[in-house]
Order: structure tokens, then sequence, then C-alpha cells
């Protein structure tokens, strides 16, 4: 360890940006994710289908769009701290409110409003962990980031494990509500990054303009960003319930194969993540794109439980080895100045064009079945998305500031 304070000081502050950042994004996750394992429970307590439970998750999703534009101009203007301290304590508040939610209208619109908050969180979280990450370990820093999905997902499914058999749905949503402690880590132990202080634009229209000089690698972002959110959310949102509905698993079974699956998550998204920094994001992307899409056969159609864990292992750890990539990718192929913006508004406006998978395959299921509703989706995807990947552009290891980076 070197002697120099200011060298010592530095390293801390670039873990604290990245605990904060995957923390931040853990949490948020959590609180998407226990809706998923709340499908029946929801439609029975509201007296609606289970379809308008799966249509709330759509809400979300397209909301986070308004939450990235929000936040992040905010992030690029003003800094990432604040910002993001503001962000955490509004999803939580709202995610305490759905759990006192008195009907489906209600818990529609508490839903859709959180979906600001989850868009906002990612962009800031991302740009601060890049931004103050070293450029030599940033491949690495982005799948611990990134992993922090899977975990808030595999948190989600011990709760449904503990927690809703124990105290009910309205719990799940209340226990959702301590992310907003994290708002006082943040205050207490990240630092604005100096990359975002050379480079901080003077008004909000500079950012603006900034953005959209640059609108043809945000489109490119954009058309990125849809594909990956067809594969996170086209393999992850239904899965429960396929298990459940298709094949006949118990809640209780499906929570232990939700957390199995997730640690396949963690897993590639950390892997994939530091292979990056020897191949190349868009190789090593690829290369986790091809573990998903030749064990989707298993993965859909496994003739057992073991078959099925497998498969759902195996598939995720391709999955969040792709996504592991993406908050280093998409920060490196960003202008400065727009950092804050660009990368989570190219991510949510992908979600948004995205929000309705769940309700595609829950539809295609009746006419095909679910084992190859979710087969079609997502072989198609996953050869587009290696398509795209292809066509595009890398720029591993930019360096984000004028100075030597430490």
């Amino acid at each position: 360890m070197s002697s120099d304070p200011n060298a010592a000081s530095s390293r801390a502050d670039q873990w604290h940006a990245v605990t904060a950042s995957f923390l931040g994004w853990t949490l948020d996750a959590f609180d998407f994710f226990v809706l998923v394992f709340l499908l029946d429970p929801l439609a029975a307590q509201f007296h609606v289908s289970k379809s308008a439970i799966v249509l709330t998750m759509t809400a979300t999703l397209a909301l986070r769009p308004v939450g990235a534009v929000l936040f992040g101009l905010l992030a690029d203007r003003y800094g990432r701290r604040k910002p993001f301290m503001a962000n955490v304590v509004f999803f939580s508040v709202i995610e305490l409110l759905c759990g006192f939610a008195p009907n489906y209208t209600v818990f529609l619109i508490l839903r859709a409003l959180y979906g600001i908050g989850m868009g906002g969180e990612w962009g800031i979280g991302a740009s601060l962990a890049m931004e103050s990450a070293p450029a030599k370990r940033r491949g690495i820093l982005s799948g611990i980031v990134q992993s922090g999905y899977s975990i808030g997902y595999l948190l989600a499914a011990v709760a449904a494990r503990f927690v809703l058999p124990a105290w009910g749905w309205r719990a799940m949503f209340w226990v959702g509500a301590a992310p907003a402690l994290l708002a006082f880590y943040i205050r207490r132990k990240v630092r604005e990054p100096e990359a975002w202080k050379q480079h901080r634009a003077p008004t909000l229209g500079a950012i603006l303009r900034t953005a959209a000089a640059h609108w043809k690698m945000f489109s490119y972002l954009v058309l990125l960003m849809t594909l990956m959110m067809f594969l996170s959310h086209g393999t992850q949102d239904l899965y429960p319930d396929f298990l459940k509905s298709a094949r006949g698993f118990s809640a209780r079974a499906v929570s232990y194969m939700a957390i199995l699956y997730n640690l396949g998550a963690v897993l590639g998204s950390i892997v994939f993540g530091h292979f990056s920094e020897a191949w190349g994001r868009r190789r090593s992307m690829v290369a986790a794109l091809t573990l998903s899409l030749v064990i989707i056969p298993v993965w859909a159609f496994g003739g057992s439980l073991a078959a099925l864990a497998i498969g759902a292992f195996v598939m995720q750890t391709g999955v969040q080895g792709a996504w592991g990539i993406i908050p280093a990718h998409l920060n490196e192929l960003s202008p400065d100045g727009v950092r804050g913006l660009m990368p989570g508004l190219a991510y949510q406006l992908g979600i948004l064009l995205a929000a309705g998978t769940s309700t595609i395959e829950y539809a295609l299921r009746n006419r095909l079945g679910y084992g190859w509703a979710l087969t079609t989706f997502e072989l198609t995807n996953i050869l587009l998305l290696v398509t795209v990947i292809g066509l595009g552009s890398e720029q591993k290891g930019r360096r984000f500031m004028r100075n030597r980076e430490l």
C-alpha cells in the first residue's frame, strides 16, 4: 500500500462511490422485484386479474425515462451526491406507500411513480462509480455495480420465502423502505468525482445541447438498451410464474430457484465484467450472450427441477454477464458533461420501448404455451442483440479526466 495519504484517500473515495452505487442498485432492484413474487396475492387482494398486476410492472418500466431525465440533468448540473440522495429517499418512500395501497388504482399509480425513482437511480449511480473508478479496474467494478440488480432480485426471493408467509404482502413493501438509510452513507462518505468537476456544464441548456450534438451515438445506445431490456426482463420477470403455473412448482421451490439463478447472475456479472478488460467490451458481451443462447432448451424445457435449476443458473450467468459490462460500456461511449444524463436516459428509454415485455410474453403464452413463448421471444432477441453489438463500437479504458487517473 502506498504511503501517500492522497492516494489512499483516493482509493477510499473510489470504493465508497462503488459501494454506494452497488447498494443503491441492489435496494432499488429489490423494491422492483418483490412484485414478481406477489402476482397471485395482489390479484386476490385487489380483485383483479393477474394480467392487471403484470400491467403495474409495465407502468413502472414505462415511467423510468422520466426519472432518468429529471435526475440525470440534476446530476450533470449540480453533482452526483445530492441528486443521488434525493433519488434514494424518493423511491423508498413510494415503496413504503405501496404497502398501504387500499385498492388497485392507488397501487397502479404508486408503481408508476416508483418508476420515476427507479429510472433516476441507475444513471447517477453508474456515472458516480465509473467516474470514480480507475480505468484499468473499470470492467470488474462495472460488474460489481451491475450485480446489485441480481442481488436485489435474490433478496426479494429471500423475502418471498420468509417475510411473505409470516407477515403478508404488505410487509414486503414496507421492508423496501429501508434504502432511505443509504442517503446517510452517501452524505457522509461519498465525494464528487473529479471527472464531473472538470466537465461540469454551466447550464441545463448546455447539457441538452451536448446530448443533442451526439444524437447518433445516443440512438445506438437506445437501441442497444432496448434489446438488453428484452433480454433481462424477458428471462426474469415471468420466470417465477412460469415455474409455478406451467411446471407446477410450489412457491417455496420457486423462491429457492430464484435465489439459485440470481447467484449465477452475480457470478456472470463480475466474471464477464473482469473478462471485458482483456477481451474488450463487445467481445465479452457476445461471449456471455452465446452462453445464454445455447442453454435456452434446458432453461425452458428441462424435464426436472434439477434440469430447470441448471438451465436457469446458466441462463442468468450469461444474461447478467452481458449486463455486467453495461455501466462501463455506456459511460465510455458517452461524451463528457452528459455522463449523468445520456447513459441513464438511453438505459431508461430502452426500458420504455421494452416496457411491454411481460405483457407480450404473457400473451404469447396463450398461443404457444409458456415454454415456447419464452423461447421464441428470447431466441429472436439474442440473435438481434449479437448483431447490434457486433455493428457497434467501444472505447474501453477511455480516460474521463484531463489529468492522469490514479
